[in-house]
């Protein structure tokens, strides 16, 4: 396994553990009342936009050839830490409700 390949199994690996946190959350949600709702719906929503840009960007490091992957690198790493950070908040926020 080359490392391009070994980076993008760990990070799809993430993501799914990501994603099944945002459906479980969500799912929580629906159940949930109260007046932090419509927020935690707002951040989930942005989580999903995040995650999504996020799992495009690592289709395309996928899917290059050579050293190119090294170059999307970049891009890739800002738009994870961005889904990572949002993740956070809205593990915080999902804790306080």
């Amino acid at each position: 396994m080359t490392t391009q390949d070994v980076y993008v199994e760990r990070a799809k690996a993430q993501l799914d553990k990501w994603n099944a946190e945002i459906r479980k959350m969500r799912a929580d949600l629906k159940e949930a009342q109260g007046k932090g709702e419509a927020e935690l719906e707002r951040q989930l929503d942005e989580l999903k936009e995040r995650r999504d840009e996020a799992e495009g960007r690592l289709q395309e490091i996928g899917r290059a050839s050579g050293a190119a992957w090294q170059d999307m690198i970049d891009g890739f790493e800002k738009a994870w830490h961005a889904l990572e950070n949002g993740m956070q908040k809205a593990r915080d926020r999902y804790a306080g409700s």
